[in-house]
């Protein structure tokens, strides 16, 4: 019977491992997050920061706080707030641990570069506003392989590959889908692009032309 059960029930070298949440102290607290009803994350992390989208009043702001920054923030604590309506999406650049983009109900992206201590004052000034979007951008998302190449898709159904050295946008694909868009993901060297969206269509899109991107 030990046999037969050996062969039918596979074995996972994982079996014996378990999570153990961390000590209050080394956790963050008293962050008010946002409420907007937006199917995000609502945070994103790197080896240096964790970001976190926040409600504001006036417009939208997100935290940017250091890893080691830990306990209760205070409300006071200085945040990224250039936007003038809720931010939906926030994604750090995967090769610069300091530039973080995010989108908006505002209909902009925005790209930001945080000071390389963290935030001493609140940042209203991005480095770059991408506008082409007609409706609100719900996901922003950077190229895992080239520099420079960050992917937008709004609630106007469309999905934009964006130089964000110059500001333009380099591909607009506005006909993959008729209704909102839910996720989009890149392959790992980013020559293709996988999107769902709300029209019940899995859509599987080639970029071979950012593979030159530098």
């Amino acid at each position: 019977m030990r046999d037969t059960m050996r062969r039918v029930v596979r074995q996972s070298k994982f079996r014996h491992v378990f999570g153990q949440a961390v000590k209050n102290d080394q956790c963050y607290d008293d962050i008010r997050v946002s409420r907007v009803t937006w199917d995000s994350s609502f945070c994103a992390v790197n080896p240096r920061f964790v970001a976190i989208i926040v409600d504001a009043s006036g417009g939208g702001a997100f935290l940017v706080l250091p890893l080691h920054k830990t306990g209760r923030i205070d409300k006071s604590y200085p945040t990224v707030c250039g936007h003038t309506g809720p931010v939906l999406d926030i994604d750090w650049c995967p090769h610069n641990d300091q530039v973080i983009a995010s989108g908006s109900e505002d209909c902009t992206v925005m790209v930001w570069q945080i000071p390389e201590n963290g935030l001493t004052l609140s940042l209203t000034e991005p480095v770059v506003v991408l506008e082409g979007h007609s409706k609100r951008v719900g996901i922003v998302a950077w190229h895992p392989t080239a520099r420079n190449v960050l992917l937008s898709a709004g609630c106007d159904n469309a999905i934009i590959i964006w130089n964000v050295g110059t500001g333009e946008a380099l591909i607009n694909l506005d006909d993959m889908h008729v209704d909102v868009i839910y996720n989009v993901s890149w392959n790992r060297n980013g020559s293709l692009i996988c999107t769902a969206s709300k029209d019940k269509k899995l859509e599987k899109k080639p970029s071979f032309s950012l593979v030159r991107i530098g």
